[in-house]
């Protein structure tokens, strides 16, 4: 039995090819997406949000973190304890800039996100610093509206 209004599949997420992507992003967006580049800490935008919602991909809007594992780690980027859907996030080793770390990309728009540390005070123990160039910000009352709505019942409680 189908209904009427389909959510959208892991597979609805894709890459756009490369004249729709420099259409769509921004240069810094584009520079830190498909170059991997770094913004500025403290100088963006989600270092310090603080509303409910959901952080997707800039590119192919796939679902990657949820304000509820969102902490402030003092480095003035986003900062998560945990991906809100693991399966979109691959991790790379990363030996740029003499030093050994986690490149975090994700899985279907192949954006470079950030990197990975187990340093962090959370649960977890990790650290998912993202470049918020590399993030959509949701807020939740705009999930539904966005095709998000699957992720509406987390925010319930609050």
């Amino acid at each position: 039995m189908s209904s009427d209004k389909e959510e959208p599949t892991i597979t609805a997420y894709r890459k756009p090819d490369e004249a729709q992507l420099r259409r769509s992003l921004s240069p810094l967006q584009y520079d830190i997406t498909q170059c991997e580049g770094t913004e500025a800490p403290f100088d963006n935008a989600y270092w310090d949000e603080k509303r409910d919602g959901i952080y997707v991909d800039v590119v192919s809007g796939e679902p990657l973190f949820s304000s509820l594992d969102k902490f402030d780690s003092g480095t003035g980027w986003p900062s998560f304890a945990a991906p809100l859907e693991p399966g979109n996030l691959i991790e790379r080793s990363d030996n740029r800039l003499f030093m050994k770390r986690t490149e975090v990309r994700s899985r279907h728009g192949d954006s470079h996100l950030g990197h990975v540390f187990s340093d962090a005070p959370t649960p977890t123990g990790l650290r998912y610093c993202m470049n918020s160039a590399a993030l959509r910000f949701i807020p939740c009352a705009d999930l539904e509206r966005e095709g998000y709505g699957q992720y509406a019942a987390l925010f319930e409680h609050r």
